[in-house]
């Protein structure tokens, strides 16, 4: 227990120190929310303190429980998120919160999901527990909106990335892009890579690079290696077929995909996910960009309870992502270097925005140097959008959808 936690200055400090706590179990806590708690006595004092570790393991509040056997009277457990009181991989929250005697509890956010909601905190109150809500509401909410969106929308959380240089080009006229970025900015790829759930590639970006799409060294989560590949043509040769072994593969075919190539790749072990192409979904808005319709992908990789994608490009793949809306994060990095040329590819193709948004797009946004590169993140704030609640009846209240697309 490090020393300089043992006092607090205010209650904010201790949910500050509960947030940082739940910080350390992301990349290990998905399809789960990162969740971190604390307790103190009545005089900010530390008592005890842990955080969710991984998918599976003790929660949050059951974990600073366990550390300290004996729970002061006027101790207050400060959680991130609300408890839950549903059995699931591990007991009820609630229980254990009452079979220690907890008399207050403070809550960063109420959790959506349809077997909590607010029924968490109300098991607690209904038991004589004072219960408070909304502290650092902000906070917890940036911290888990991968969570908080694939829960609230059925769909995940899309990161895009891309190196590009100082004008903007990601590969010359013709076509070569090894290496844009600095080592420095592939190794945070890397580690990038390393919490993701799945990573997103069109088939030129096989054809020209053949990638492993995989993480060196490895990070806590696997990824699928999902392939835009309207015709199947994903080469059997392919570092990805090569390496089925250490991370799977789903190939999203259009409809006119040849048969012979699907149950090539089929029984070669690839997974298949046939779904319909921009152009014939949006052939009426006059939007063409050949690929598959990412929507029903990203709906179904939430249905695998994927939480975190990572679109890596080419171009008109990432504008295929933009041009749906669906992008909510973006990692690029510029490299000191000048391409130049009218046909040489841009980050983001597809049809792009007619009018200038009436305001900044990127919030939260951080400028890093990166050996000789810079960089760039940012999230995304979209207009709300009607999408599907990941569950059939869910109780998560529509305010709560369009409270996450004007937050982030």
């Amino acid at each position: 227990m490090s020393k300089r936690f043992e006092r607090f200055a205010n209650e904010e400090a201790v949910m500050r120190r509960a947030i940082e706590l739940a910080r350390q179990g992301i990349g290990s806590v998905e399809p789960n929310p990162a969740v971190g708690a604390v307790i103190v006595d009545s005089q900010f004092q530390l008592v005890a303190e842990g955080y969710h570790h991984a998918f599976g393991q003790a929660h949050a509040e059951v974990a600073a429980l366990a550390a300290c056997p004996k729970i002061p009277a006027d101790a207050t457990l400060f959680v991130t998120l609300e408890p839950c009181c549903h059995h699931g991989k591990t007991p009820p929250c609630t229980e254990a919160i009452l079979r220690a005697g907890i008399r207050r509890v403070v809550v960063g956010l109420l959790d959506p999901s349809p077997h909590a909601n607010g029924r968490g905190v109300a098991q607690l109150r209904q038991a004589g527990v004072t219960v408070e809500v909304g502290l650092l509401e902000d906070e917890v909410r940036k911290l888990n909106a991968p969570f908080l969106k694939r829960t609230t929308t059925g769909l995940p959380y899309v990161h895009a990335k891309w190196a590009m240089t100082w004008d903007g080009k990601i590969a010359t006229r013709a076509g070569r892009s090894r290496w844009i970025s600095s080592e420095s900015s592939r190794r945070i790829v890397h580690q990038l890579r390393g919490r993701m759930d799945a990573i997103v590639v069109g088939i030129g970006t096989v054809e020209a690079d053949d990638p492993l799409l995989t993480a060196r060294p490895p990070g806590p989560r696997v990824a699928i290696r999902v392939i835009f590949d309207s015709r199947a043509r994903l080469p059997l040769q392919s570092q990805l077929v090569k390496t089925l072994s250490e991370a799977p593969v789903l190939v999203v075919v259009g409809p006119n995909a040849p048969a012979e190539n699907v149950e090539r790749l089929r029984a070669a072990g690839v997974d298949i996910l046939p779904v319909e192409t921009r152009a014939t979904a949006d052939r009426a808005a006059g939007i063409d960009s050949g690929h598959p319709d990412p929507l029903p992908v990203l709906r179904e990789l939430a249905r695998r309870q994927v939480t975190n994608v990572l679109v890596e490009g080419g171009g008109r793949l990432l504008g295929s992502f933009f041009d749906r809306r669906s992008i909510d994060e973006v990692h690029v990095f510029i490299a000191p270097k000048l391409f130049g040329g009218a046909g040489a590819p841009c980050p983001i193709a597809g049809q792009g925005l007619a009018d200038v948004p009436a305001s900044d797009q990127l919030r939260d946004r951080t400028v890093t140097p990166c050996g000789p590169d810079l960089y760039l993140n940012a999230r995304l704030g979209w207009p709300p959008l009607e999408r599907t609640p990941l569950e059939p009846g869910s109780t998560a209240d529509r305010n709560e959808i369009e409270r996450f697309d004007s937050q982030q």
